[in-house]
C-alpha cells in the first residue's frame, strides 16, 4: 500500500530469494544486519585504503568481503548523512540539510521511515549504539524511530552539554570520552549475545575519530601517527570485537556487516589523494571507505568496480531481508548485485551532492559535474567562506575514473555530457523540497568569477 511498482517488485524479489535460501537450508532465519559507522573518518585512514594506521580487523574484513573504492556518504556533513543512511533518501527530503545542535527543536521528520522501522516491522530486534545527531526532542530520539533501545551521545562529542544517554535518560554528564569506544563495544557485544536466537539489527555509530580526540589507556600512545592514529586503531579493535562475538556465537555465516563513515576528515585525518575535506563537495569531503562482509554470500576479496552510497543501504537491506520498502520514494538503489559480483554496476539516477539546501554537483556514471561552489572547510573564516559561494559560469566536469582528484576539468571537450547531466539535475529538482528549489534559483542569480573557473570574485587579502 503506497509502495511504488519498482519498490514492490524489489521487495517481492527479496522475499522470494529469502524463501529459496531458507529452502536450501542455508539460513534458519533472516540475516542479521550490522552497520558500523565512523565519524569524520577519511578515505585514506584505513590500512586497506593505503594508510599507515594499523587497522588489521577492518583490513581482514575487506579481504573477506567486498571493498568499494568509490563509495559516498550521503552528505559532506554529519546529520544529513546519517539521515540519508537511515532513510535511503537525501537528508533535505526529511528536513535535515546540515547539522543539528543540542538546542535545536527540529529533527529528522517523523514522516520518514527509518531502516530500524523497516526491520522492526519484519520482526527484528533493533539497537542503536553511539552517536545519533538526528534530533534530541523525544519524538526524534532513536527509541521513537524504530530502535528498541539506545545507548550513546545524542549529538557530536564536541557539542554541549556533554551527555551520555541510556534509552531516553541521561546517565552521565560530562561524558568520559577516554572510555567511550570501550563502552560502546561492550553494549554492542552484549546486544548480540542477548539476541543470538532472533534476527537483529545493530546500528553502531562510533564517536571516533571526531574531535575532541580521546582514547583509552590501552591505546593512547600506541600509534606512531599520534592521538588520531590511536583513536582509529581503537575503533578498529572495536570492529574486531563485534566480528569475534558473531563468530563465537555461530552467527558469522548469517550476518551482513557493513562499515563506512558519515563524511570526510576534518583538519586531521587523510582524504587520501582526493581533493577536499569535511564540509566540501569535492571528493575528499564525501567519498568514504566502505566494506561489506557476509561469508558465503559475498565473495572474499571482492572489489566493487562501480560506486555506491549510504543511500543504498536501506534498499539493499530490504531486498536481502524481504522487508517491505517504505512508502516514501527512495533515492538509493539496491547494490547487492555489485557486492556479490553478479553485476558490475546498477542503474541509478544522477547522484546529487548537497551542502545544506544547496545542490552543487551531480555524478552520473564516471562523470561528476560541479555547477556551483558553496565549499569551504569548516574552519574557514565566515567572510572568506561567503566569498567562496559561487555559481560557476563554466561548470566543471571531472572523469572520476581517470581523475579522482578533480584536478582537470573536461567540460570543454564534453559539452554533450555536461548538457545531459544538467538536464537530469533539472528534472530531479522538480521532486525536491521547496527550500532546495529556492536555493537553486538563488544560486542562479549569484555573481560568477570573472574567469568562470570558480575562483573568488574579488581578491582576499589579510584583514578582509
Amino acid at each position: 500500500m503506497g509502495i511504488s511498482r519498482r519498490g514492490f517488485l524489489r521487495a517481492a524479489a527479496g522475499g522470494a530469494a529469502l524463501s529459496v535460501m531458507r529452502g536450501k537450508g542455508e539460513a534458519a532465519q533472516p540475516p542479521n544486519i550490522v552497520v558500523i559507522l565512523a565519524d569524520d573518518l577519511g578515505f585514506g585512514d584505513l590500512g586497506c585504503y593505503g594508510s599507515k594506521i594499523l587497522t588489521p580487523n577492518l583490513d581482514r574484513m575487506g579481504g573477506e568481503g567486498v571493498l568499494f573504492r568509490q563509495f559516498y556518504a550521503a552528505s559532506p556533513v554529519c546529520s544529513a548523512s546519517r539521515a540519508g543512511l537511515l532513510t535511503g533518501r537525501y537528508g533535505v527530503r526529511g528536513g535535515v540539510p546540515g547539522v543539528f545542535f543540542p538546542s535545536d527543536k527540529a529533527g529528522l521528520s517523523v514522516s520518514e521511515t527509518t531502516l530500524a522501522d523497516m526491520l522492526k516491522s519484519s520482526g527484528y530486534k533493533t539497537y542503536c549504539v553511539g552517536k545519533w545527531h538526528l534530533g534530541t526532542e523525544p519524538q526524534y530520539l532513536p527509541t521513537a524511530r524504530g530502535f528498541d533501545d539506545y545507548y550513546g551521545i545524542p549529538y557530536s562529542n564536541d557539542q554541549f552539554p556533554s551527555v551520555l544517554m541510556q534509552g531516553t535518560s541521561v546517565i552521565e554528564s560530562p561524558v568520559n570520552l577516554n572510555t567511550i569506544t570501550q563502552r560502546y563495544t561492550k553494549q554492542a557485544v552484549g546486544f548480540i549475545q542477548q539476541n543470538k536466537d532472533a534476527p537483529f539489527f545493530l546500528y553502531m555509530a562510533h564517536t571516533a575519530p571526531h574531535v575532541p580526540l580521546a582514547a583509552s589507556k590501552e591505546f593512547r600512545g600506541k600509534s606512531p601517527l599520534g592521538l588520531y592514529g590511536d583513536v582509529v586503531e581503537e575503533m578498529d579493535w572495536s570492529v574486531g570485537q563485534v566480528l569475534s562475538a558473531l563468530a563465537d556465537l555461530g552467527l558469522d555465516s548469517n550476518t551482513f556487516v557493513m562499515f563506512s563513515s558519515d563524511n570526510g576528515p576534518f583538519f586531521q585525518g587523510s582524504p587520501g589523494k582526493l581533493r577536499g575535506r569535511k564540509g566540501e563537495t569535492f571528493e575528499g569531503g564525501i567519498r568514504e571507505p566502505f566494506i561489506a562482509r557476509f561469508p558465503g554470500r559475498i565473495p572474499a576479496g571482492k572489489r566493487a568496480p562501480s560506486f555506491g552510497t549510504l543511500l543504498d543501504l536501506l534498499p539493499t537491506v530490504a531486498g536481502l531481508t524481504g522487508s517491505a520498502l517504505p512508502k516514501n520514494p527512495l533515492d538509493g538503489v539496491d547494490i547487492w548485485p555489485m557486492m556479490t559480483g553478479e553485476a558490475e554496476g546498477v542503474d541509478r539516477p544522477a547522484f546529487l551532492y548537497f551542502n545544506d539546501w544547496n545542490l552543487q554537483c551531480a555524478r552520473l556514471g564516471r562523470w561528476k559535474l560541479h555547477m556551483s561552489r558553496y565549499n569551504g572547510p569548516a574552519f574557514i573564516p565566515p567572510l572568506v567562506q561567503g566569498r567562496m559561494n559561487l555559481r560557476l559560469l563554466n561548470p566543471e566536469l571531472y572523469d572520476l575514473e581517470t581523475d579522482p582528484g578533480e584536478s582537470y576539468s573536461a567540460a570543454g571537450e564534453n559539452a554533450g555530457i555536461v548538457a545531459d547531466i544538467r538536464a537530469k539535475v533539472e528534472s530531479l529538482l522538480h521532486g525536491m523540497p521547496d527550500q532546495v528549489r529556492s536555493a537553486w534559483m538563488d544560486t542562479q542569480n549569484r555573481p560568477v568569477a570573472p574567469n568562470g573557473l570558480g575562483e573568488w570574485p574579488v581578491p582576499v587579502t589579510p584583514g578582509n
